[in-house]
């Protein structure tokens, strides 16, 4: 389904719903981290960028306080809160979570001016690793944008507002990486964020490559899953070294460290992790410098290619969060590529998706290869697509195509 289609979705079911128009649409997008996987919580770098895949609302303001919200997705099921400081959970909708909790931290920052109405529609596959939960909530924050604030908020504070609500309200522990992709994504940039500093520095995509995404049909949840215990174990061992984060030492101060061996295993992905991404980083800005052809070279994906597969090697043998149907589709991308681009699990890990650059002209080898060599556990396809990367969260232009 396409944006287009996805926001005629909302607007529709809102006009369904409560019987009005719309006051106009916002739009926030999932994202795709190329390299630097649970660094985010550790003060390190990511680099991430925003893809074409959105969570879309339709909204119009209230005169009250009272929020009303329909999930199209959920077979338009309503929800219903009054906007207060004591918000609370509603656990036989746990899709309102994100949007509960989005909305407390928006009180509790004195922004809101009033109410609204929601319809929210998306086309992000959930539970793949694709950040379709930071893509509510910072939607939620664009549609109370749209609806008129008490307080200026640009779009850093946007994303760090996101995150308190999945952090506070959701539960779970996860870093600023997801929201502010989400926020700030720049169209055919990756963004290379500093997670302590949060500054972001755009990386062009190299030309002669996409971004392909296999879902594997593995769903995984976060908040249910080992993601919270991977986060402890890594402020355990920043503590027994005496630093701020593990962002802040050197693989030779952790091999002086005495730590146990898990946790040694631990912060070693973390360490090493954030030496990839730095390189990536790197690889990709002297790609994107090549002045003559730079689609006839292919030397950044081949070192793009190495730098993938030990990623996924570092998550699967050291911080132990990827599963062997993730493993084994990884493995067919890498090897179809033969090392020209690479593939990674990317997400919090126990399922969901790889993300593989891919050259151009080599898209249609890896679809078949996925295609013939790899089923999921339940004997389900891989679920194939390949994005592009796009800008942040924003209002979307309603124009004649929508009625």
């Amino acid at each position: 389904m396409s944006i287009l289609q996805v926001t005629q979705r909302a607007l529709n079911a809102f006009s369904t719903v409560f019987h009005s128009q719309a006051q106009g649409a916002v739009h926030a997008p999932g994202r795709v981290n190329l390299i630097g996987e649970h660094t985010d919580y550790n003060d390190g770098w990511v680099l991430p960028c925003a893809i074409d895949r959105s969570t879309v609302i339709a909204v119009r303001k209230r005169s009250d306080m009272r929020v009303r919200v329909v999930a199209v997705d959920y077979g338009l099921e309503l929800d219903e809160f009054q906007l207060d400081a004591h918000i609370l959970r509603e656990d036989s909708k746990p899709w309102s979570h994100y949007i509960r909790g989005m909305a407390q931290q928006m009180v509790l920052g004195g922004h809101v001016v009033s109410g609204m109405d929601m319809a929210i529609s998306g086309n992000i596959p959930q539970g793949a690793g694709l950040s379709s939960s930071a893509s509510l909530e910072v939607a939620v924050g664009e549609a109370f944008r749209l609806c008129g604030l008490l307080t200026p908020m640009d779009k850093t504070d946007l994303a760090l507002m996101a995150q308190r609500a999945e952090n506070v309200f959701v539960g779970c522990q996860c870093g600023i990486m997801d929201q502010l992709a989400s926020a700030c994504g720049q169209r055919n940039r990756a963004l290379l964020i500093d997670c302590r500093s949060l500054e972001i520095t755009p990386v062009k995509l190299p030309r002669n490559a996409s971004i392909l995404i296999a879902h594997s049909m593995v769903q995984r949840g976060l908040v249910d899953s080992q993601y919270n215990a991977r986060r402890m174990a890594c402020q355990s061992a920043a503590k027994a070294m005496g630093v701020a984060a593990l962002r802040d030492i050197t693989m030779s101060d952790l091999l002086r460290a005495g730590l146990d061996e898990l946790t040694f295993r631990r912060a070693r992905h973390v360490v090493t992790e954030n030496e990839r991404t730095l390189a990536a980083a790197k690889v990709l800005g002297l790609s994107a410098s090549v002045a003559a052809h730079p689609e006839d070279d292919e030397s950044p994906l081949r070192e793009m290619g190495i730098l993938m597969q030990q990623s996924h090697a570092s998550m699967r043998d050291d911080f132990e969060i990827t599963v062997p149907a993730i493993d084994e589709l990884a493995h067919i991308v890498n090897h179809t590529l033969g090392g020209v681009g690479g593939a990674r699990m990317t997400g919090g890990g126990f399922g969901g998706c790889v993300v593989a650059l891919v050259p151009n002209d080599r898209l249609d080898d890896v679809r078949a290869a996925i295609f013939h060599g790899y089923r999921s556990p339940n004997g389900e396809e891989a679920r194939v697509f390949v994005c592009s990367a796009e800008n942040g969260a924003g209002v979307l232009q309603l124009g004649a195509e929508f009625s």
